[in-house]
């Protein structure tokens, strides 16, 4: 698998170079349809944080940085570690935000410390001409990669398979909920949650561990 993973996160960074070259530090940039639904999205994923104190989080997919954007509107102390496998994403990044010392990225596919949440937002939807079997190999990676480096739990979404066939894009992946729901239950912790009711083509899945 980690020659083919290689290969995977090789044509990943080249797809959102290409999408930040296009449009720039903005939700189409990383491939989304606009500020709305991406701030929709992060609502779901910090539904993951527990604590009103510091905490410290793991973004893995972060692009240039908007989540940070979301969290420093919305808490106070925390520190946050970007990690994203597109160099240009990070570079622009770093450069967005010189001046917020508890925010740091770092070019990779996998956070260089543990922390106390990890989150992964739309990595998961793009599978590039990948075959079913192939990219979901790659997810279960790094959802271990998640499991592994974050104490609290974790969150991340994916395109759902009840999308309308009409909709759906030959290389878009549709994730079963249930099955990775399955999955987080078995691998992961006993205490895990499916959120599918926020009205968009998606779901997110968050695990929390065991104190």
């Amino acid at each position: 698998m980690e020659s083919g993973k290689s290969e995977i996160l090789s044509e990943v960074a080249e797809y959102y170079s290409s999408k930040l070259a296009q449009h720039g530090e903005t939700p189409q940039g990383v491939d989304w349809n606009g500020r709305e639904g991406q701030y929709l999205r992060f609502k779901q994923l910090t539904r993951i944080i527990e604590s009103a104190e510091q905490f410290s989080i793991n973004d893995i997919g972060s692009g240039y940085g908007a989540f940070f954007d979301y969290l420093q509107e919305r808490h106070s102390a925390f520190s946050y570690d970007g990690i994203d496998v597109s160099a240009d994403m990070i570079s622009a990044a770093k450069l967005r935000y010189q001046d917020q010392a508890h925010a740091r990225f770092h070019v990779g596919s996998e956070p260089a410390r543990s922390a106390d949440y990890g989150v992964a937002s739309g990595i998961f939807n793009v599978r590039l001409g990948r075959t079913d079997d192939q990219w979901s190999t790659y997810l279960e990676s790094v959802l271990d990669t998640l499991d592994k480096t974050s104490r609290m739990g974790f969150a991340f979404n994916c395109l759902t398979s009840y999308s309308d066939p009409d909709k759906k894009r030959d290389y878009l992946y549709y994730a079963d909920p249930g099955v990775l729901f399955d999955l987080c239950k078995r691998r992961y912790s006993r205490n895990v949650a499916l959120l599918h009711d926020y009205d968009l083509y998606e779901f997110t899945i968050l695990v929390r561990k065991q104190p």
